[in-house]
């Protein structure tokens, strides 16, 4: 993960980033939000809908409504429910009258120390995206793009007008996805990248961080640093059994101590991959090759 650009940045400020799409910063930096959560402000007509509304914070909010202005908020999308992305849409939805449409409800017991933002129990859809399907207003159509693996009900969601995709957490320029099991899934995080590795996107707006402007360059490489994660996991573990927390030292040179626990959970999610498709075993908290 890359430390956050030099300050000033443009929190609460409406940014026009190409013709139908607006970006509003929210105040949330983080090791893991980077310099905040980016929410999206889409049509330039009569209505508008945003991607990811982010914290339930009134600073944010109100930047988000600024930014909207005069039209009708129709629709509010969510690519998925961790707390930096979708708590603001029950409020927005109360004083707008919006929709509140995308992913799937999903929350999970937080059993400990978590390497991401927890999950939002406050997120209710009005309606859910399966893949395929899509919702329009004054000249703007997003179609959603499932992408399971960051959680598994990610979704993506592409601009049919422009070309750009709205890619959450699955993809981003500034540092890869933490993949959290048990609800993170590194084969369906795998599958993901090879689906959008296989669309012609023009350009990925991420929640967080830059865009995106060579997205399958940016994905191919992705690929190939998981993999290259992979083989490094067995190589270690051909040399002897080990357990979880002595993965890191090998693998992650000079890591951010706040960065551990995500490193770790990068690890399990893949030896649980790796476990699947039998190329390791696991005996107590010790793994080994098979």
């Amino acid at each position: 993960m890359a430390g956050p650009p030099p300050k000033p940045w443009p929190t609460g400020e409406t940014e026009r980033i190409e013709p139908l799409v607006a970006r509003v910063l929210a105040p949330n930096p983080s090791p893991y939000t980077y310099t905040g959560t980016q929410t999206y402000v889409v049509g330039t007509g009569a209505d508008r809908a945003i991607i990811d509304p982010g914290p339930d914070e009134a600073e944010h909010l109100g930047a988000i409504m600024r930014a909207v202005g005069d039209a009708r908020l129709t629709h509010i999308l969510c690519t998925h429910t961790h707390r930096d992305h979708s708590p603001g849409a029950a409020p927005l939805a109360r004083e707008t009258g919006a929709e509140i449409v995308g992913c799937d409800k999903l929350v999970l017991a937080d059993t400990g120390p978590r390497a991401d933002a927890p999950f939002d129990t406050s997120y209710e859809p009005d309606r859910v995206l399966a893949d395929g399907q899509s919702v329009s207003g004054d000249g703007w159509t997003l179609r959603a793009v499932a992408t399971p693996g960051h959680t598994s009900n990610h979704l993506c969601f592409a601009l049919e007008e422009s070309g750009a995709l709205f890619t959450g957490d699955h993809v981003m320029g500034w540092s890869t996805s933490v993949i959290v099991p048990p609800d993170g899934d590194m084969g369906d995080y795998m599958d993901s990248l090879d689906r959008l590795y296989a669309r012609e996107d023009r350009i990925y707006y991420p929640a967080h961080g830059p865009a995106v402007e060579k997205p399958r360059q940016l994905v191919r490489g992705m690929i190939g640093h998981r993999r290259q994660r992979e083989r490094q996991i067995v190589r270690l573990l051909e040399q002897e059994p080990r357990k979880l927390p002595d993965f890191l030292a090998p693998m992650y040179k000079g890591l951010d101590p706040r960065l551990e626990k995500a490193a770790q959970m990068s690890v399990h999610a893949h030896l649980i991959d790796l476990e699947r498709r039998g190329v390791v075993r696991r005996s107590g908290n010790q793994w080994q090759t098979t």
